[in-house]
Order: structure tokens, then C-alpha cells, then sequence
């Protein structure tokens, strides 16, 4: 049985990487003899999805491209599957090794492997072991929302999105289409940098507050996809790492510590009360809104206004 599976995977990876086109589902079963032996239609989706998701753990890079007339196809792109020669010192492949411990973790920890794998093959020094520890701490970055997955492959495939979303100041979920860009995690918080096609523009949004599953919609990019620094600061700022303002709150004594740790100044107002300056920045009025009745925001009345937006959208649910 391994062995007749392990042929069935080279199989299909050698028809992928030898196509021209995106093939279809019905071209891979009439190509490869084991799918054409499965007894039902439903047999051979299960084997084929099962078949592509241990490929993709192995390293395979596989594109899912949809036509005009909604038919999914597949492809392995040779660009996106060969390595040049690669020659990494100590210093690199534990680097290497490092990144990978991060991603032990759910689905992530094969991928993490399979690029490993695929680095040992292009060159990465047989001395070196990329797991060895460096240090007494052990790098997690943890994923709990459902999101992540699907939107990890779509922004690595170029696949447009569709998932409904909700923001923090409405009472229900809108649809938004998305052309993804790039994940990014601030604050033990991950966010998708897009473009939204219905209104555009760029956005950013918090995985959070996606509800539902993430669909795969269209055949490819209409906007430039901006490069990694572009991107990383479009995230910094709608996560509000980017303040040009400042805001001042009261806050209540012996609380909200994140608050007193980026206050440019505080003055101690008695009755259990403090007054914090704060930088303010785009996604300020969220932050504040997570600290419930222990803030008051003085000024100014815009980011005033927007705290009490959000917290009366709590308050109807």
C-alpha cells in the first residue's frame, strides 16, 4: 500500500510539473492510472485531495488557477518549485532552524519540514542541525483563528478571497473581496494586508473578526501587489503602530499597564484616577475599547466619538 501510494504521488507531481496548462480534475483521473481505478467519483476527489495536500506538505508548490468558466485547475510551476545552489554558513541554517521551531505548530509544522527537506536538497550543510537548541526560550507564534490557513495559501498561490468580515463598530458582518497581500502579526494579533476590490483600495484586516469560511474567488490579481517594506507598514499603521497625534485619556488607577507603558506623560488626578498622553494613531480606538470602563477618553472628540461607536455596537449584542 506505501508503495502503490508513493507512486500515485510521483505520478501526480510529475503530471503537474510537466503540464503547460492548469489541469482540471478530470484530466489528472484520465492521466493517472490509480485515479482511474477509483470506485466512485467521491472516492477519487477524497484520494485526489488527500494526494495534493501530502504533495504540498513535501514542498510541492501548487497553483489552483480558475477559468472563466469556474473550472478549477492545478498547476506546479517549475520557477516556483526549482532552488538555485545554496551555500549556508552556521550562522544561516540556524537561523533556518530557528524560524522552523516557530512554525512547529497545527498543519504549519509539515510545511516548515518540507522546506527543510527542500533546503537539505539545494545545499544546506549535512553538519548542521537546524533543529539543534540555541538558548533556553522556545519561539512560538500561535494561530487560532481558522483563517490563517487558507489565507497563508491564498497570498503565497496570488488566489483573490471572498469572507465576510465584521467590524469592530458594526453590528454584523459585511462580504469583502480580497485580493491578499501578506500576514502580518502585531500585538498577538494577525492581520491580511489586500486590496479590496469592491471599495478599491488597500486594506487591512484583523483575522478575528472574519466569520465563516474563506472562499477562493477569480483568476487573478487586478492591483500591483506592493513589496514586503510597503506592505509591512501598511499593516504597522492600521494596527496602530504609527501614531503622529496625541490623545489624552483617564485611566483608572492600577489598570491598563500597556496604556502606562507608551504614555508620554501621567498625572496622578486622586479619586482613583489617572491622566495619561498617549500616542494616537490609526486602530487607537479599538485598543482603548478592549479596556472597557477602566478609560475615558478627554480628547480629541474624533477618537472620542469612534470609542463610543465601537462600545455601543458591544452593547447591541
Amino acid at each position: 500500500m506505501a508503495i502503490a501510494k508513493a507512486e500515485r504521488l510521483m505520478n501526480l507531481a510529475l503530471c503537474l510539473l510537466g503540464a503547460r496548462r492548469p489541469l482540471s480534475k478530470r484530466e489528472l483521473r484520465e492521466s493517472i492510472e490509480a485515479y482511474l481505478e477509483a470506485g466512485s467519483d467521491d472516492s477519487f476527489n477524497r484520494m485526489f485531495e488527500r494526494d495534493k495536500d501530502d504533495l504540498r506538505e513535501l514542498g510541492l508548490v501548487i497553483a489552483t488557477v480558475e477559468n472563466l468558466d469556474g473550472e478549477v485547475g492545478y498547476l506546479a510551476r517549475r520557477d516556483s518549485n526549482r532552488l538555485p545552489p545554496i551555500t549556508l554558513d552556521a550562522e544561516e541554517a540556524a537561523a533556518l532552524g530557528l524560524a522552523a521551531k516557530v512554525w512547529q505548530q497545527a498543519r504549519l509544522a509539515g510545511a516548515a519540514s518540507g522546506a527543510l527537506q527542500k533546503l537539505r536538497a539545494a545545499g544546506l550543510p549535512e553538519d548542521v542541525d537546524p533543529y539543534e537548541a540555541h538558548g533556553a526560550l522556545e519561539p512560538r507564534i500561535p494561530v487560532h483563528e481558522a483563517a490563517f490557513e487558507p489565507l497563508m495559501l491564498a497570498c503565497r498561490d496570488r488566489r483573490p478571497v471572498l469572507f465576510d468580515y465584521r467590524k469592530a463598530n458594526a453590528a454584523r458582518p459585511e462580504p469583502r473581496h480580497v485580493e491578499p497581500w501578506a500576514l502580518e502579526c502585531w500585538r498577538g494579533h494577525w492581520y491580511l494586508a489586500g486590496f479590496d476590490r469592491d471599495r478599491g483600495a488597500e486594506r487591512v484586516f484583523r483575522l478575528s473578526r472574519i466569520t465563516g469560511k474563506v472562499r477562493s474567488r477569480g483568476t487573478g490579481f487586478t492591483a500591483p501587489v506592493p513589496d514586503v517594506v510597503t506592505v509591512r507598514e501598511t499593516v504597522a499603521s492600521w494596527a496602530g503602530e504609527i501614531a503622529d497625534r496625541s490623545a489624552l485619556i483617564r485611566l483608572r488607577t492600577g489598570a491598563g499597564y500597556p496604556l502606562r507603558a507608551k504614555a508620554a506623560k501621567v498625572r496622578e488626578l486622586g479619586d482613583g484616577w489617572d491622566e495619561l498622553e498617549i500616542p494616537y494613531g490609526h486602530g487607537l480606538d479599538a485598543w482603548l475599547v478592549e479596556f472597557g470602563p477602566d478609560v475615558v477618553v478627554l480628547e480629541p472628540a474624533e477618537l472620542r466619538a469612534d470609542v463610543v461607536d465601537r462600545l455601543r455596537a458591544v452593547a447591541k449584542d
